[in-house]
């Protein structure tokens, strides 16, 4: 499926991805919306996702998505999941005019039966640590 912008936001488009290393990130993941046509390519609209670092995208964060998963599943479908894009005065900025976040903070919530943090991340925008998981970004250990 492509991606498309909505004309009254502005956002990043196709030409901010070509030949470089980001990747059209999901903020939230494609496959958690694909038992509904509309759901799915609502995940493919451009503000639903950010510029990411392709090892990251492709890595740790894709493996955090399939323990969100796991999570759901054991918490009766009750979590929650919040993402924080991270900014700053010290971001790259394409030749195309779009802004690289700095990393992204990643909160896992269970709703019922007391709304609590299970899980919290934060990740760098760069190139994964050979080896590295999605639990070392892990910021309550």
């Amino acid at each position: 499926m492509d991606f498309y912008k909505n004309d009254s936001v502005k956002t990043s488009d196709g030409n901010d991805y070509v030949k470089n290393v980001w990747d059209k990130g999901h903020m939230a993941p494609a496959a958690d919306f694909a038992c509904d046509y509309s759901d799915l390519k609502a995940t493919f609209s451009y503000l639903n996702c950010a510029l990411q670092h392709k090892k990251l995208n492709r890595g740790p964060w894709r493996i955090l998505e399939d323990h969100e998963r796991d999570l759901l599943v054991k918490y009766g479908g009750k979590i929650w999941v919040e993402i924080k894009v991270v900014y700053g005065k010290t971001c790259q900025v394409l030749p195309t005019g779009a802004t690289v976040p700095k990393g992204f903070y990643k909160y896992i919530w269970q709703m019922e039966p007391k709304q609590i943090v299970l899980e919290s991340y934060y990740f760098p925008n760069d190139v994964p640590a050979e080896g590295t998981t999605y639990r070392d970004y892990k910021l309550n250990k």
